[in-house]
């Protein structure tokens, strides 16, 4: 069931579905291999995770994976917290004209920050999307 989604006004709510949905459309042996990573939401990146990118005001930050990626994960890795995964609502609702594109800009943003935890770059998923094109 699609439900309307008041662009000027989408709640956590309304946008937690939105990434829950993602979520499942996803390739599950993907969703389930995330081990040890919560996805949360936020409005937009705070200051520190702008520094931390070094992001100036001309440029938007959608998701941000912070973590230890998977391949480099040994066998110390035991009693850690868990990685992150944040997509930002408001950055991801101005690249959006619609509640379609609102969707899929979310869905693909949750999709590059998980292959951050697979250990993928850029370049890797470049490599991967013109393959698969």
């Amino acid at each position: 069931m699609v439900r309307y989604i008041d662009m000027d006004h989408i709640t956590d709510e309304a946008f937690d579905a939105l990434i829950t949905r993602a979520m499942d459309e996803l390739p599950q042996e993907y969703i389930t291999g995330l081990d040890n990573v919560a996805i949360v939401q936020a409005d937009d990146p705070s200051s520190e995770q702008k520094e931390k990118m070094h992001l100036d005001n001309n440029h938007l930050l959608l998701g941000l994976y912070e973590g230890i990626p998977l391949p480099a994960r040994g066998a110390g890795y035991t009693f850690v917290l868990p990685d992150k995964i944040t997509l930002f609502k408001h950055p991801l609702l101005r690249i959006s004209h619609d509640q379609a594109s609102f969707f899929e800009n979310t869905k693909r943003t949750l999709w590059h920050e998980m292959a951050h935890f697979y250990g993928l770059n850029h370049g890797d998923m470049d490599r991967l999307q013109q393959k698969n094109a």
